[in-house]
């Protein structure tokens, strides 16, 4: 028609997660790619940032960024101007959504109201606090480097500075930790009206300072005493206003982290830093899980990629069952047909025997998705229905293979 304007082509929505691996002292039990004593090395790595996103800007086209994730290591340690100067990159190279979630993680004792304050004034406008506990002798079981006094003062630090939307980071099943120690800990956490709350079980990961404590004989609040602790705190803080959307993650309605959803409704995002991972173009892939090799790969071209895979439809349907099933969002026979032309029969003949268990459920709007006691065993549980799409999968290839290519008859006729 005379007169109108073609629209140009909807830009697809991305994320970008920047990885900041120094830490004032690493923990027991953390097992990220974070390093402590390695300040010398914050310049070179500022650097190295700042070129990588710089180069890479240059060849992505027709996306916009919706979500920023500064995660560590502890990003609020490695200063506020470095952060501001990072993020006002991020701005200048790629388009940035008006009302694009960025977020920074941060330990109490690395902030106060005027570094606060001024990251807020330069864009970040969600803040996620590593408490862990409000029990001073949990935190020294686990060598946590803030008191529960400096984790009060830098949630109030964060509201003088006009954060409305925080996030408190707890951990179950702590070292010396008691029903009623937990109990008391997600009290306190409700007390400072967090918009958002993680509460994640304590795993005992290999290498870690914390195993070799369990290997010596220290003994942990069991797997049973960690699903009553886990099963309490769903009820409680649903009673509080916070509605689970993934299984270890509670929001108010409407302030659910937007980029950790990406992550599990498998939309692409891009990472910076060594170990960090993207899911961009249809291939997987991550950086050397190595600071002085990463420094060196972006600023002197040595070697920079670990690993890199692309990933076929069916693994991507793998992988929608696996991540969906982590949320409350669940999935969907129309959505799962549609997008990797896969049976839902079986796997919702299997869903069906988990219902009856009181492991999972089928909403009204036609989702099957996990309960609360479901969640406790989603690693087994979700197993399970990748047996079954990959038996599934077999059946459907193998009358296919034998129309294509006949029957063939081995050895003389």
């Amino acid at each position: 028609m005379l007169g109108h304007k073609k629209q140009p082509p909807a830009r697809e929505q991305l994320g970008i997660y920047i990885h900041i691996p120094f830490c004032r002292s690493k923990c027991d039990y953390c097992d990220f790619y974070s390093l402590a004593g390695r300040e010398e090395r914050m310049g070179d790595y500022q650097r190295a940032l700042l070129a990588h996103i710089r180069e890479t800007a240059q060849v992505i086209q027709g996306h916009t960024v919706d979500t920023v994730y500064f995660g560590g290591g502890t990003p609020s340690y490695f200063g506020e101007k470095r952060l501001r100067e990072l993020l006002a990159a991020v701005r200048k190279c790629f388009p940035v959504d008006k009302d694009a979630e960025i977020t920074l993680e941060a330990n109490p004792d690395s902030v106060d109201e005027k570094s606060l304050r001024r990251l807020r004034k330069a864009g970040f406008n969600r803040l996620s606090l590593g408490l862990q506990s409000a029990r001073p002798e949990e935190l020294a079981a686990v060598h946590r480097p803030h008191t529960v006094e400096q984790g009060d003062r830098a949630v109030a630090a964060a509201r003088k500075a006009k954060f409305s939307n925080l996030s408190l980071d707890l951990i179950y099943g702590l070292p010396g930790q008691t029903p009623d120690s937990w109990r008391a800990t997600v009290e306190h956490a409700l007390a400072l009206e967090p918009e958002h709350l993680s509460c994640y079980g304590l795993k005992v990961e290999e290498g870690t300072p914390l195993a070799a404590r369990v290997a010596a004989g220290e003994v942990l609040p069991d797997d049973d005493a960690q699903a009553d602790l886990y099963l309490w705190t769903v009820d409680r803080l649903a009673r509080a206003g916070y509605e689970q959307y993934e299984i270890s993650n509670f929001a108010r309605p409407g302030l659910e982290s937007r980029h950790n959803l990406r992550y599990w409704l498998t939309r692409p995002y891009l990472g910076f830093g060594p170990g960090a991972h993207s899911d961009f173009g249809g291939r997987r892939y991550a950086w050397v899980r190595d600071l002085d090799g990463y420094i060196q790969g972006v600023l002197k071209g040595g070697p920079l990629l670990d690993s890199e895979d692309r990933i076929p439809d069916r693994e991507r349907g793998s992988e929608y069952l696996m991540l969906r099933l982590r949320t409350a969002r669940g999935v969907e026979e129309w959505e799962y047909r549609s997008a990797y032309f896969m049976d839902f029969a079986p796997i919702e003949q299997r869903l069906r025997d988990f219902a009856a268990q009181g492991w999972a459920e089928h909403t009204a709007e036609g989702r099957w998705r996990l309960t609360p006691r479901g969640f406790l065993l989603s690693n087994q549980l979700i197993g399970d229905l990748l047996e079954r799409q990959e038996q599934a999968t077999l059946s459907t290839l193998l009358p296919r293979a034998r129309e294509q290519f006949g029957t063939r008859r081995e050895g003389p006729l």
